[in-house]
């Protein structure tokens, strides 16, 4: 960073100072990865300079022959990884991807599902303080209390009761798989369109590690930065099942992101999207998206082991949620425990939690970032046993920081 250290040297430092955090500490927050050099690049890159308003060919300005050739083969991938007949590669984050669905496909006042967000799911699926329950008439479905599981003859009976226009299924801390088949019959049977926001589990589904939405869905919604190990961005993928509800499904998404939604997109996050789908689609990437699995599996057996109670038993895919009742210990003091023994995980309300949503009794960590680092089942349990000393003992907590950054040396970030 020779031109930025002479430029502006307190940035610099900045840089150089979260660099080390991460080398020397496990990234385990479910929604984190470390990207590629070759996704920061492009990210870098003097794509940044130029406004692209508009789609290919139907730009407004000038001197964008190169960027139509780079977001036909953004959406073109998108398109082969995802097997889907339309994508979106626009979208500033998630929240703005699924906002556009709305629009795309609702009125205001419109009845709306999706899952609570105490029960795992996102605000942008009908939680109260959102866009989406101020604009929509959003109906919340959950878990099951005593499996928390999703409670799936509870969303067939509400979808049944209050014939919503649009049912969101996804989740932000929900580690079981979802029956796509079964959600889709639901939707069709009150004919409401079904979008699937994998947001969490795009990586795995693009690597064969959770079944594909695409089948049963209307739409699918996910950002590019967590287990699809991209910049931070967001697509919107219409399936066939979509044009065949609505063969004008495609371009309501798209006049729903421009001029409804954004202006110009971020070219250098598009670029940087088409390159982190062309990682997605090697052998190497369903290789790492099968192993997020199997390091969650075992890091979810080991701190069992260790008396944790895991929310539904376990976990299907990349993030394990913790239920700390029995630890006497609340969620955000086991953040900063873990925290200062050099790894993020991040405080997370439980199911029917019965503390309040700023000090929740649980908390959320995953495997994309420690298993980018090339980390495997051995190790989960060196994790587990970091993570239970550092709770258990907050007086182990500098000798847990220094184990950790001494093995973090075994497993550098990608270069």
């Amino acid at each position: 960073m020779a031109k930025l250290k002479n430029q502006d040297l307190q940035i610099a430092k900045l840089i150089d100072l979260e660099t080390e955090r991460q080398k020397t500490s496990l990234e385990m927050i479910p929604s984190e990865n470390h990207s590629s050099p070759a996704v920061r690049e492009a990210l870098g890159s003097i794509l940044t300079d130029k406004y692209a308003e508009g789609y290919p060919g139907k730009r407004y300005y000038a001197g964008l022959k190169y960027y139509d050739i780079l977001e036909d083969l953004c959406r073109d991938r998108a398109k082969k990884l995802f097997k889907v007949p339309h994508a979106n590669v626009q979208p500033y984050s998630g929240s703005p991807a699924n906002a556009a669905v709305y629009m795309a496909v609702c009125e205001p006042g419109d009845t709306t599902m999706g899952m609570a967000l105490p029960m795992g799911g996102h605000l942008t699926h009908g939680w109260k303080v959102n866009f989406s329950a101020k604009f929509f008439k959003p109906v919340q479905y959950g878990v099951d209390e005593k499996t928390h599981l999703l409670d799936y003859e509870q969303v067939e009976k509400l979808a049944k009761e209050n014939k919503p226009k649009l049912i969101f299924v996804g989740a932000t801390a929900y580690p079981r798989i979802f029956d796509w088949k079964r959600l889709g019959d639901i939707a069709d049977s009150v004919g409401a369109y079904l979008v699937a926001d994998i947001a969490h589990i795009a990586g795995l589904v693009a690597g064969g590690a959770h079944p594909s939405p695409v089948p049963f869905v209307h739409l699918v919604t996910t950002t590019t930065h967590k287990t699809l190990r991209g910049p931070r961005g967001a697509m919107i993928l219409v399936t066939q099942k979509g044009l065949d509800k609505d063969p004008e499904l495609a371009k309501k998404v798209d006049k729903a992101i421009f001029p409804g939604f954004q202006g110009g997109p971020h070219m250098h996050q598009v670029a940087a999207i088409a390159v982190c789908l062309k990682e997605a689609s090697t052998p190497a990437f369903k290789k790492y998206a099968h192993q997020v699995v199997k390091n969650a599996k075992a890091l979810a057996e080991e701190l069992k082991k260790y008396g944790f109670t895991l929310v539904s038993g376990g976990t299907d895919n990349h993030l394990i949620l913790v239920d700390l009742r029995n630890k006497n210990i609340a969620g955000p003091e086991a953040q900063d425990l873990l925290e200062a023994a050099g790894i993020t995980i991040n405080k997370n309300t439980i199911p029917f939690d019965p503390a309040p949503p700023f000090k929740p009794s649980g908390i959320r960590m995953g495997t994309p970032a420690i298993t980018t680092r090339g980390m495997k089942e051995k190790d989960m349990k060196k994790v587990a046993g970091w993570i239970n000393e550092a709770i258990s003992n907050p007086k182990s907590v500098s000798k847990v920081r220094a184990e950790i950054a001494k093995f973090c040396k075994k497993f550098p970030l990608p270069r």
